[in-house]
């Protein structure tokens, strides 16, 4: 597996451009271990230039077939539908890449993954900040920061999305397609919420507080913001922040 870069290389990530990479998957889909190995890798930031930010997003539509994946949830297979009529496709799929929600490709092709974050790492984006971080009381706390929206962005507004993960997850599956096999995950998301929007000539400063999953290890969480076009569309900047 080949990748422009060096994987694993410390970086300045202030001097690099953020692309927000997410994985649509299932522990039940015998095609997406492959798929959930190569965002890991992508999370090593192996592109040159980028700062990848990854998000595994576990659709619930294989729980019927004899393992109920359990970081699955609806809300993440709505999500994946929504972007299926962003490209017009005609239906969904696993394991499925959305590149900065520009591009779409079979989540397990590096080839392709390399290509998109390549071309990604180009385009003009809007700085997103995540300062303040702590946790406590089974939420975590932190201040999101947006720069206005350029008068070039073709829409007048775009959402703006805070997102709890885990940093690191597994399963020992034990029925379905993937049964006896032990399956790890990068970037888990547990949360995705729009906490607000950004403006041209506005920009957006707000304290979130958003609850966390009973029994997280606070020490394995990741909090990622990004900014969006509705729709969801193209993603116009990204930050990402471990909690400590």
């Amino acid at each position: 597996m080949m990748f422009a870069g060096t994987p694993g290389a410390s970086r300045d990530n202030s001097t690099h451009t953020p692309v927000l990479v997410e994985l649509f998957t299932s522990e039940g889909c015998s095609s997406c271990p492959p798929a959930d190995r190569l965002l890991q890798d992508l999370d090593k930031q192996p592109v040159s230039g980028a700062q990848v930010i990854v998000l595994s997003e576990h659709v619930d539509y294989w729980n019927h077939i004899g393992w109920k994946d359990p970081y699955s949830s609806r809300f993440f297979s709505d999500r994946q539908s929504a972007y299926s009529g962003h490209f017009g496709l005609s239906s969904v799929y696993t394991p499925e890449m959305v590149v900065d929600g520009a591009t779409e490709f079979v989540g397990s092709d590096s080839r392709r993954a390399n290509q998109a974050c390549g071309e990604a790492r180009s385009s003009q984006k809007i700085s997103v900040r995540i300062s303040n971080v702590s946790v406590s009381g089974g939420n975590i706390q932190a201040r999101v920061e947006a720069d206005p929206l350029p008068e070039s962005f073709s829409q007048g507004k775009a959402e703006v999305v805070a997102v709890v993960a885990l940093n690191h997850a597994e399963s020992q599956v034990s029925a379905g397609e993937n049964s006896g096999r032990r399956l790890t995950h990068v970037a888990v998301v547990q949360s995705l919420t729009k906490i607000g929007t950004v403006e041209k000539g506005k920009s957006f400063s707000q304290d979130v507080r958003l609850k966390l999953p009973s029994g997280d290890d606070t020490s394995n969480l990741r909090l990622i913001a990004f900014v969006q076009e509705p729709g969801p569309g193209k993603v116009l900047g990204a930050a990402l922040e471990r909690v400590k």
